[in-house]
């Protein structure tokens, strides 16, 4: 056993703590080509071919990838800012040019993010290259001004100084912008093929699909009829069925998608090329072409359509054998990576996981389209114009106003006004929310905004979601590392072992101050950097011996017992860090000011089974590492990390960060290489992550807003190339975190109150969590936060005395339903620890030590009739009476009806009265028709404390008045959930 131990990594592998970052499971790039039946080439083109296979990846073995969750990219309900944060709601918007006399507008906004009482910044700086978003911390005793709102947007230079602008109408014209972005709504071409069908005249001219494309069309969505249509038309006429009589049409995940089909156009016999369908199908960005025939005969290539618009074909074919379909996706080589990646093989057996796999892909890949040269210069071109048109209509009135109101332009970005302007102010601000609502209502029942009301919301269990570790932890973290199942932590109280459900246990007391520390039990070993200042130490422990005085019960060991455990040289330090990937043996690099130490773990000890199975557990360490070197920096290091080359011998690298830069520095020679400067006047390091992409080294250096990838190239004389290459690539974080953990497919990005989860492969986001006084603990292998939580308990006074004691400027109690992390007046703010399990996110078990310290325990629960249950695991992040009860507070609050409560029996008997929305079988489809969206919307307006109804039902309002909360449990969750983290 202390053989298997010493002869594996130095640490735990990489991939199997990350998960495994490769591009080509995206596909690679080909030249395609396609000829017509006598051989003579056609066309050509060059298209990423996604198949699902690789023969790298044909096992089941560790490291290898597997099928990943399905995920929009960049939803909209995270994106599109203006619509969701500010509009109807008391903001400001200012307007100036910077120092190449280009317009902008800034948009800010003091909100609680997304229901949470965390009161943040949202901020929107709209420029012709798009617009820039970023979230700020709200301080009740720091003012923020425009200025250094502007400044953290690295605009930090004017050509005329921003000023505010107070005409309600300007809403209307910011919203605008934001709609440039892209639609909410899609249309996708569906191409019926033929088995031996190669050119687009002949795949056009199909009248009638066969019944395997008959059912696949059932699978994508409904067939209605387009004459007197309301919803979503997609480019087609619903009213003198000049472009067929039906088309299928579908709603999913909020997005209203209409389905061009080429059995369903008009078909004309006179034109062989039928041109009115290839005026819809080859104007589509999107096409999936339904291919009849077995897979060994001739396959579509996109070179067989003429089309200089459609930039990605989806190849679907159908088994009759195993009822299964296969998905190939061809995307134009300039369009960026998208996901999610397809399985390997690439065969669905299930078709509803199927068609969501379809859609959610289409969806995305039609999103990067918009990236591509293509359409970004056009929407830049589109930008500019609007902004250039808008400012010249606003400054002429601008300057005519003299105001006071317009000196705030550069102070605060709230103020108080003055009282003699106070009630001018104030029905100015009435008129500005009212407008806005309007404009928010309208723009919902118009079918332009994605409907936040997904009703699997609650059924998904999403890879990042948490789960319970430690309830109610009374002491201050300051770093932990996970042993096996179990966390140890060192808090303000000592170094205390703590394992789900089990009293902690304390190794060490508070003499010793652990500031950093890592739990390497491979190697049998614990490092820890103790104290601050020049009584800073690393220490290095045996964990069995750490282990064996847990068991026996010794006396708690102090700082006073660890003298044998102190390295020598490392007097002083203030940063270490370890090798992470394959390696022969433990390196350390500890930093000493602007000094850095390399040491080494002594590899003739780890080769002799003998001699380490004779040490005694109680043995100090301290003789089995060694001193190598020294090394001088320019500046001490804020952030390091060690990087290893290719052979191991003398290519490993340090990366550092400090001052304005990020170095790579020679573990032999000593000598630095430039990697990334930072052209800004303030630099707030985050991280410098090693990334091994398919085996080569990368670093994703993280700083502000920023995430950037650079990759390292193989050494060459010593020195490592290090150059722009089109493998770089970067993205911007919506708030500064303060740490950044990589979980491949997944980059997240902690926050004092969200958790920012993106996709590493091309930074989208995917989602954001609001987690309340958010603290990150460990994150080596499962990842482990401290959050606030709230102990049951309600605010006195209903939701009208709520809104009447806000001022303008404060989000009203509409705006704020009561939820399980809110910490409410009344309430008492408890601290938990959580847990993400890294296989969750990585899409795969990790292959670890899983033996917990501590001996395991069968926890029982208390009912609340004091009665024990039997030992319960956390599967859900809210039980389903949470969530009825959450849904019932807060429906109750919107509604004004606290004080008059609905009996649980009599809600559930008016409950099967009411008729509800009808629901599509298909997971996250909704039949949606007109009066649905009206509804829908009238419903929203609730939200926002509008009680009105614009459906033509009488009856709607008092239906929905008369319903059992439990009628709503997702609906009304989801209004508000889509940014919450699942707490388990």
């Amino acid at each position: 056993l202390m053989k298997c131990f010493y002869s594996s990594s130095v640490s735990e592998d990489l991939g199997c703590r990350r998960g495994e970052f490769s591009r080509k499971h995206y596909g690679s790039v080909e030249l395609l080509i396609s000829s017509d039946a006598d051989g003579a080439i056609q066309r050509a083109g060059r298209f990423r071919v996604e198949n699902g296979s690789s023969s790298e990846n044909t096992d089941c073995t560790p490291g290898t990838w597997h099928r990943t969750d399905v995920h929009l990219e960049n939803p909209e309900y995270h994106t599109r800012w203006y619509f969701k944060y500010f509009l109807g709601k008391v903001h400001q918007n200012y307007i100036g040019t910077d120092a190449e006399k280009n317009p902008f507008f800034l948009s800010v906004v003091l909100s609680d993010q997304n229901n949470q009482r965390v009161p943040q910044y949202h901020s929107i700086l709209w420029r012709k290259t798009g617009t820039q978003k970023i979230c700020l911390p709200y301080s009740p005793t720091k003012t923020l001004s425009v200025k250094s709102i502007l400044s953290a947007m690295s605009l930090d230079k004017f050509e005329k100084s921003p000023r505010e602008i107070f005409h309600p109408e300007i809403q209307k014209d910011l919203l605008v912008l934001e709609e440039q972005e892209g639609s909410v709504n899609f249309k996708f071409g569906v191409l019926y093929a033929k088995d031996g069908q190669l050119t687009d005249d002949e795949m056009f001219s199909n009248e009638i699909g066969s019944e395997s494309f008959q059912r696949f069309l059932h699978l994508l969505g409904d067939t209605i009829t387009l004459k007197g249509w309301t919803g979503y038309r997609g480019g087609l006429d619903t009213k003198n069925d000049t472009t067929g009589t039906c088309s299928i049409y579908t709603v999913f995940q909020g997005h209203e998608i209409m389905f061009h089909v080429s059995t369903m156009l008009p078909y004309s016999r006179e034109n062989k090329q039928q041109v009115e369908r290839k005026r819809h199908i080859g104007n589509d960005i999107v096409t999936i072409v339904f291919q009849e025939g077995e897979e060994s005969s001739p396959a579509f290539k996109p070179s067989m359509i003429r089309s200089h618009f459609t930039h990605i074909f989806a190849l679907v074919r159908y088994n009759k054998q195993n009822d299964s379909y296969r998905l190939k996706i061809f995307s134009e080589e300039s369009v960026p990576l998208f996901g999610p990646p397809l399985p390997s093989p690439p065969v669905f057996t299930n078709h509803q996981e199927f068609r969501d796999f379809v859609l959610v892909k289409l969806i995305n890949g039609e999103k990067a389209t918009l990236e591509t040269p293509t359409f970004s210069q056009k929407r830049q071109r589109t930008l500019d114009m609007l902004i250039r048109s808008l400012y010249q209509d606003l400054m002429p009135d601008l300057h005519k106003v003299n105001n006071m109101l317009n000196r705030r332009s550069f102070s605060d970005v709230l103020p108080e006004s003055p009282k003699s302007t106070r009630k001018k102010e104030e029905a100015r601000q009435a008129e500005f929310v009212r407008l806005g609502q309007a404009l928010k209502l309208k723009t919902t029942v118009k079918g332009d905004a994605t409907a936040n009301l997904t009703t699997t919301s609650f059924c998904k269990k999403e890879p990042w979601e948490s789960q319970s570790f430690c309830s109610n932890f009374p002491h201050e973290v300051v770093c932990a590392d996970s042993w096996g199942q179990s966390l140890l932590v060192s808090t303000d109280a000592g170094i205390l072992l703590i394992d789900d459900g089990q009293p902690s246990v304390q190794v060490f007391d508070k003499t010793l101050q652990v500031k950093q520390m890592h739990v390497l039990e491979a190697l049998d070993l614990l490092i820890a950097r103790t104290d601050k200042g020049k009584d800073s130490r690393l220490l290095v422990f045996r964990l069995s011996a750490v282990q064996k005085g847990i068991e026996t019960k010794q006396m708690i060991r102090s700082k006073y017992d660890c003298r044998e455990n102190k390295l020598e040289r490392t007097k002083g330090c203030h940063l270490y860090a370890i090798n992470t990937h394959h390696g022969s043996a433990l390196r350390i690099v500890v930093a000493i000011r602007n000094k850095l130490l390399l040491i080494t773990k002594k590899s003739n000890l780890r080769s002799s089974l003998t001699s380490s199975c004779l040490l005694s557990s109680s043995e100090s360490p301290v003789e089995e590492f060694q001193y190598i070197r020294e090394i001088c920096l320019s500046d001490p290091p804020v952030v390091m990390t060690l990087v290893d080359g290719p052979t191991g011998d003398s290519d490993n690298m340090i990366c550092v960060a400090y001052r304005h830069q990020f170095d790579l520095v020679n573990e032999s020679t000593g000598e630095s290489y430039r990697l990334h400067h930072v052209e800004t006047n303030k630099v707030n390091f985050v991280a410098a992550i090693d990334v091994y992409e398919d085996g080569e080294a990368g670093l994703l250096l993280c700083y502000n807003y920023v995430c950037q990838y650079r990759k390292v190239y193989p050494f060459n004389g010593g020195c490592p190339l290090i150059q722009p290459s089109a493998y770089d690539f970067h993205f911007s974080w919506n708030q500064v975190p303060y740490a950044v953990v990589c979980a491949f497919p997944y980059i997240l990005a902690f926050t004092t109150d969200s958790i920012e989860i993106r996709l590493v492969v091309n930074g989208n986001l995917v989602h954001t969590a609001v987690v309340p006084e958010l603290q990150l603990v460990a994150s080596r292998s499962d990842i482990y936060f401290k959050a606030t939580a709230a102990v049951s308990g309600s605010s006195d006074g209903s939701s009208k005395e709520m809104s009447s004691r806000c001022s303008p400027q404060t989000p009203t109690a509409y705006e704020m339903p009561e939820c399980p992390l809110s910490s409410l007046e009344g309430e008492v703010p408890c601290k938990n620890l959580y847990k993400i399990p890294l296989s969750n996110l990585v899409g795969r078990s990790i292959e670890r030590p899983l033996k917990s310290p501590l001996a395991p325990k069968v926890i029982t629960t208390t009912t609340s009739s004091g009665i024990a249950s039997l030992p319960v695991t956390h599967s859900l992040s809210l039980s389903r009476m949470e969530i009825k009860e959450i849904a019932s507070r807060t429906r109750k609050e919107l509604l004004g009806l606290l004080d008059e409560p609905i009996p649980k029996t009599e809600s559930a008997q008016k409950q099967k009265k009411v008729p509800r929305r009808q629901s599509d079988p298909k997971q996250g489809a909704v039949r949606s028709t007109s009066s649905d969206r009206i509804i829908s919307s009238s419903f929203e307006s609730y939200s926002e404390g509008r009680h009105l109804s614009t459906s033509s039902d009488p009856n709607t309002l008092a239906n929905r008045e008369e319903s059992s909360p439990s009628s709503y449990p997702f609906q009304l969750i989801s209004l508000y959930d889509e940014d919450i983290i699942d707490l388990k």
